[in-house]
């Protein structure tokens, strides 16, 4: 198992690490034993290189992913990079993935949301045999109709999985309520 993304210089101690969420609900409850980490808080460009090294040594039968309320994969922010071969990225989070955080409860304010992360690469996320997308909540329901309905663009980074022949994306009743066929089938 490859983690996708993880925040610079952040604890596995905190509520909102995701090395911690998965070892919590995922890697624990499954046993799973083989898994990479992105120790975030530890050399983050050599973390980088050693988990993406180990990540193109095997391929990936399924990546695990979701929308964000900007439309991020992963944590590749608009405009994302659809073209890098890098396995993993050390990125800038923008201000509204920030604010997506607080909005979750992970952070009390914009303040203490860390400012980079390492994340797997969009083309990454493509080379995978399949993919799931899970996306609940009213407030991704813009991105979801944006990546769904709308152009491929880096600008709505996960609109690239329209263009993946095995992706499959589980919505909510309120992340899918923007969505041109959900509307028409309420006429």
């Amino acid at each position: 198992m490859f983690h996708l993304d993880e925040y610079i210089d952040f604890p596995e101690d905190h509520p909102a690490s995701f090395r911690r969420y998965l070892l919590e609900r995922f890697i624990r409850p499954s046993g799973i034993q083989d898994y990479h980490f992105l120790e975030g808080d530890d050399h983050p460009e050599g973390i980088r290189r050693r988990v993406g090294a180990a990540l193109q040594s095997a391929p990936i039968d399924c990546a695990f992913v979701g929308i964000g309320e900007n439309g991020h994969l992963a944590f590749n922010d608009p405009p994302a990079d659809f073209e890098t071969r890098e396995p993993y990225l050390i990125v800038t989070l923008d201000e509204a993935c920030r604010r997506q955080q607080v909005g979750e409860g992970w952070f009390k304010s914009i303040d203490e949301v860390p400012t980079q992360a390492i994340s797997i690469s969009v083309r990454q996320i493509m080379d995978a045999r399949e993919i799931i997308c899970v996306v609940p909540d009213a407030r991704k329901a813009e991105a979801v109709k944006k990546c769904l309905e709308g152009p491929v663009t880096p600008y709505a980074p996960a609109s690239i999985l329209q263009t993946h022949p095995n992706t499959t994306v589980y919505l909510d009743t309120a992340s899918a309520s923007l969505l041109e066929q959900n509307r028409a089938s309420k006429a």
